[in-house]
């Protein structure tokens, strides 16, 4: 699943890279037409790829902290799923995968003949590409596919 959410951050690199929007005749003036480009269909994309990165973070352990953990990144995956609240969401799974991860994966600390190490390296550097997918949610919001776009329309 880790590999997916990878892969999430990519789609949406690849939704910004590529555009997607379509040239008006007035330059700066939106459309009043509504239609899913492939740029809001990748970017939704990515968004639930990316999510998937905390179904590999949830504890099924009955202590305060693992419930704690598992609440609050399962109510932040829905919120950046759905498109609500995308960046606020994103910006605060953000410094909660950063948390963990300098919590969790801690792979300065085994020394490098034992295979934990590189185990740990692994996740370290595989959270942080997340984080990297995540901070572009942030940067660029949520896309057209997204309930944050559709409060507009209201």
């Amino acid at each position: 699943m880790r590999n997916l959410s990878l892969g999430g951050g990519l789609l949406l690199l690849l939704a910004e890279c590529r555009g997607g929007e379509g040239r008006s005749v007035f330059a700066g003036v939106p459309s009043l037409a509504h239609h899913s480009s492939p740029k809001h269909l990748l970017q939704l994309g990515g968004r639930l790829l990316l999510v998937l990165m905390f179904m590999t973070l949830l504890h099924f352990d009955l202590s305060l902290f693992s419930v704690l953990q598992n609440l609050v990144g399962t109510a932040l995956m829905v919120l950046v799923a759905v498109g609500f609240k995308t960046k606020l969401a994103a910006l605060t799974l953000v410094f909660w995968l950063l948390c963990i991860n300098f919590t969790f994966n801690t792979f300065w600390t085994v020394p490098s003949y034992k295979p934990m190490h590189d185990f740990l390296k692994y996740d370290f550097f595989q959270t942080t590409s997340v984080i990297g997918g995540l901070l572009l949610v942030v940067a660029l919001g949520p896309g057209g596919v997204s309930m944050d776009e559709k409060k507009k329309e209201w």
